[in-house]
This record gives C-alpha cells, structure tokens and sequence, in this order.
C-alpha cells in the first residue's frame, strides 16, 4: 500500500489514524479497536466488514 495513500486514510468511526499490519493485511485503528481487511491492495473501511481487536493484540501493538 502506498504510503501517501495511507497518510490520507483515516477510521471511518473515529477519523483517527490508521496503522498498516502488512502480515495480516489490515489497516488497524488503535482508538476503535478495530482491524479493516485490505483485499487485493484495497482498503475495506466499512465497519460491519472490520473485525475487532482483542486486548492482547492492543498490547502487541506498536503504535
């Protein structure tokens, strides 16, 4: 994912910043506790599509 297009990408429902997990390939927001897939090089940002992050992978988090 380029990295300006992700500069630009923000949570739907917090419109806080976004933090690229190229393993998983999900774009996570750390505020909404929530992991959106990226499909094909496409960020899905739709909420009822985001999984949601457990407390173990919060504190795994570097952000």
């Amino acid at each position: 994912m380029d990295a300006k297009l992700l500069e630009l990408l923000v949570c739907p429902v917090t419109k806080g910043p976004l933090r690229l997990d190229r393993q998983n390939q999900e774009l996570i927001s750390h505020s909404a506790r929530l992991a959106y897939p990226v499909r094909d090089g496409i960020p899905v940002l739709l909420e009822n599509e985001a999984r949601t992050l457990s407390d173990d992978e919060l504190d795994d988090s570097q952000y």
